[in-house]
């Protein structure tokens, strides 16, 4: 793992990982397509913690309300209000995810990593859906409307975020316009319900790292990754939430079709043999 790559990668994550475009996507099609050797677990842990700081900062406040609201909540033996209520459907959203994912992450990474047609059929089909439910769904409930079967209804569907191409936020949001949900409400629950995912994932690899070491030579890059891929996904959750308070999701939805496409077209005239 070389500075440039690092810095692309990095970057990639940043942005993909908080756009509905699917960061697994371009992580793993990006070096494929330019015949980059594997990043390897190392540079996974530094891309999970740069996410990680960036979510933790940007939602720091909404952090230390939802831990205050929990605690609330545990002491009073009350769930009467939607804040104290929330970080429960958070947990309740995650349990799905955590469990399939512990289960049938590396089989499907495996399965799909040889198979860049497929990754490219999934941004295609995924984005037709985001753009289905963001043309017909109501968009009418904020967060506060949020309900058990609301959340259970995103974790479930945020399993699908294990095939590369779906996208974790991309399917997240879905399902919460799904629920009706503005797209706002639903951007923002994706990215709360992101946190936990990203922590508990950043936290296996880092076992994994501190249990083997870090490679000679990749604690640079690793470093560098890990600021890129932050300051990159910083900017990505203060963009998004403010753009989709003005706007529709066709952008990404175009992106998705596009990129997909472009990558079938490239598999076809024999990109890498």
């Amino acid at each position: 793992m070389n500075l440039l790559h690092a810095i692309v990668l990095g970057a990639l994550q940043g942005f993909t990982e908080v756009l509905p475009i699917s960061s697994s996507a371009h992580l793993i099609l990006i070096p494929w397509l330019l015949k980059w050797p594997e990043s390897g677990i190392t540079f996974d842990v530094a891309l999970h913690l740069g996410t990680l700081i960036a979510l933790a900062a940007y939602f720091r406040r909404d952090i230390i309300e939802i831990a205050y609201a929990a605690l609330d909540a545990i002491s009073t033996r009350s769930l009467d209000t939607p804040a104290k209520r929330l970080p429960f459907q958070i947990v309740a959203a995650t349990v799905p995810a955590a469990i399939v994912g512990k289960l049938f992450e590396h089989q499907v990474e495996d399965i799909f990593r040889e198979m860049p047609l497929l990754i490219a059929g999934m941004m295609i089909v995924f984005g037709l859906v985001l753009a289905a439910v963001d043309r017909w769904g109501k968009k009418r409930r904020g967060l506060s409307g949020m309900t058990t079967g609301s959340a259970l209804l995103v974790g479930l569907l945020q399993c699908l975020a294990l095939i590369p191409g779906v996208s974790r936020s991309g399917i997240t949001i879905t399902a919460g316009l799904m629920a009706g949900f503005t797209r706002e409400s639903a951007a923002r629950f994706s990215f709360l319900l992101s946190l936990p995912i990203v922590a508990g994932a950043a936290l296996l690899k880092s076992l994994h790292v501190i249990k083997y070491g870090i490679p000679a030579g990749e604690g640079v890059p690793m470093l560098v990754g890990i600021g890129v891929s932050a300051v990159t996904g910083y900017i990505s959750v203060a963009f998004l939430l403010s753009f989709v308070q003005k706007r529709t999701l066709t952008p990404f939805v175009w992106y998705r079709l596009l990129a997909g496409g472009a990558l079938i077209l490239a598999i076809i005239m024999g990109a890498k043999g």
